[in-house]
């Protein structure tokens, strides 16, 4: 047999032609439909429920000193691009300390982050359904290369146990329940240990992957096991089936990495009690053949490993229809190793995916292409970050956002043209126009009305004569340029011809509303009348009085009327 490049005391890989002699039994099942598995070779931690009832705390309190208050490891994982990206062998060993001999699986895969995944039985969906799937089930609709089973299940009730969050949703939360947990983190770190509700729940690098298991075994390359039976044997029950299932010989499932960052997923055939490999005997196993960090899953009938969608490995469990054949379990999650995928497959809209990797468009990086290029603050306060760079504010412009429009400029990118006259300064944010002193308007085109100068034309001149000042200063002493003295000019004579115009209009009007004797002439008029009326009378008083004198009544001769008639008849 050939050696292979996994190292034990001795390891053969198999012949391929010897393969199908290991599995006839299996195939033999299959053609007579008999796959239904009587779960008869549970290798179960705890005897009642699951996991320690202690807190993360207790964990972290017991650890060895030198590990601080970290109860977990993480590595940045391989992002190896190349081809062929996953490696799978089979090997058989001797067992050290027995004359057992035990074989196997060994898949070392780079760039986890794009090629692994944790999957639930029957699609999303079904650990909350408790439903159950066979491993050749699930990696056959997911188009898994590789497949072997991870987390724990309740055995009655196919209940998921544990946390498991699958391609980046959240499937299951344990609640802070301390067993050995593997994870995958958006940003490809490989985390292995034991973890808080903090840890599980971080918001900014969040688990894309997180399966649950039951036994840390190697720690930074050292056997973690005697502090993972203190850290995760429940205190309510005896540690006797604890310390069982970790020291008796049966098919295991481990997944770790090694100092590369690479996945490593580990399948040891067995029966428990009968065949296989304690923990102890497993962790010391991977530690010579170059694992740093691994956990133990799902092992006894549970353990199966499957290569294209067919079974690979021998199960231990008897079929349900015909025990003289070995039946593959039924289980509630695997790791599927598949071809790269983009962590987000259509890189969060901002990309394309090509061979497992988002190809970013202009602005946007990450392996998801879900960060912009653009981070605050490299816009400072007047901008905002956008796939285009900075958007700046209105008023503001460069790379940057930091400089104001340059004069004459405003609004958005400083992209719009100030239209203010008379050496105004123009509002960068909006463009309103700041008149200098002896100007006005929107745009300050207009000089301040004559009698008016200053800011906004709002103070009042006060030179002699009331003359004009000079609109910017005041100055009662300024030259007025040619076109205003022109203006005043023409004013002037217009002014003057009204005024002479009206002036006349106003005498005519008035002569013609005159009397033609004045109040005085008229009172001395009436007077020398009254005189020469009171005259008057007063010389016929007197007359009549001297009328009446005998002696001047001779002067008079008596002619009767009608002689005077007569005479004047004949």
């Amino acid at each position: 047999m050939d050696v292979g490049s996994v190292t034990g005391l001795r390891v053969w890989l198999l012949p391929p032609l010897l393969l199908p002699l290991l599995r006839h039994s299996v195939r033999a099942a299959d053609t007579r439909d008999t796959r239904v598995s009587m779960d008869d070779d549970f290798l179960l931690p705890y005897a009642h429920g699951h996991g320690p009832s202690h807190s993360h705390r207790h964990v972290r309190d017991c650890q060895p000193i030198f590990h601080g208050s970290t109860t977990h490891e993480s590595r940045p994982s391989s992002n190896h691009s190349g081809l062929p990206f996953v490696e799978s062998k089979v090997f058989v060993t001797d067992v050290p300390g027995s004359s057992r001999f035990a074989y196997g699986h060994m898949t070392v895969v780079q760039d986890p982050l794009r090629t692994v995944s944790v999957l639930e039985p029957v699609g999303p969906g079904g650990c909350w359904l408790n439903q159950r799937s066979s491993v050749e089930e699930m990696a056959k609709a997911a188009g898994c290369l590789y497949a072997l089973n991870a987390g724990f299940f309740n055995p009655d009730t196919g209940k998921c146990l544990g946390n498991l969050v699958s391609d980046g949703k959240r499937v299951l939360d344990s609640g802070g329940v301390q067993n050995a947990q593997f994870g995958i983190r958006r940003d490809g770190t490989l985390v292995f240990g034991y973890l808080s509700q903090g840890d599980v729940n971080d918001p900014f690098n969040p688990f894309v992957q997180l399966v649950s298991g039951v036994v840390w075994l190697l720690r930074n390359g050292e056997v973690y096991i005697n502090q993972s039976l203190e850290a995760e044997c429940d205190a309510t029950q005896t540690t006797g089936q604890f310390r069982n299932f970790v020291d008796v010989v049966s098919a295991r499932s481990v997944v770790g990495h090694d100092a590369e960052g690479r996945l490593v997923l580990f399948h040891i055939e067995g029966m428990t009690g009968v065949r296989g490999m304690s923990l102890w005997e497993v962790a010391a196993f991977l530690k010579k053949n170059g694992v740093i960090n691994a956990i133990n899953l799902d092992g006894g009938g549970s353990s199966t490993f499957v290569v294209n969608g067919s079974l690979t490995s021998y199960p231990s469990d008897h079929c349900k229809l015909d025990n003289r054949w070995r039946c593959s379990r039924e289980v509630s999650s695997i790791l599927c190793v598949h071809p790269r995928r983009c962590e987000s497959q259509d890189c969060s809209g901002h990309g394309d995916c090509v061979d497992g990797r988002c190809v970013c468009q202009p602005g946007w990086k990450g392996i998801a292409c879900h960060a912009l290029v653009c981070e605050p603050p490299a816009c400072g306060a007047r901008g905002l970050c956008t796939a285009n760079g900075c958007v700046c504010d209105a008023g503001w412009s460069g790379t940057n956002c930091s400089q104001e429009c340059l004069p004459g400029f405003y609004g958005d990118g400083c992209r719009q043209t100030c239209d203010c006259a008379n050496g105004s300064s123009c509002d960068p944010v909006h463009g309103h126009c700041t008149c200098p002193p002896g100007f006005q308007g929107n745009t300050c085109e207009q000089v301040c009305p004559l009698g008016f100068f200053g800011l906004s034309c709002a103070q009042e001149c006060h030179c002699d004569n009331q003359c004009p000042c000079d609109p910017q200063t005041g100055s009662c002493n300024a030259t007025l340029p040619l076109v205003t003295t022109d203006t005043l000019h023409r004013a002037g004579v217009c002014l003057a011809k009204q005024i002479t115009s009206r002036r006349q209009e106003d005498e005519a009007h008035h002569r013609a509303e005159q009397p033609y004797l004045t109040e005085p002439t008229w009172l001395i008029i009436n007077l020398t009348l009254a005189t020469l009326l009171s005259a008057s009378l007063l010389v016929h008083l007197v007359q009549a009085c001297r009328g009446s004198d005998p002696n001047q009544r001779a002067r008079y001769s008596y002619v009767p009327l009608t002689s005077i008639n007569d005479s004047g008849l004949t």
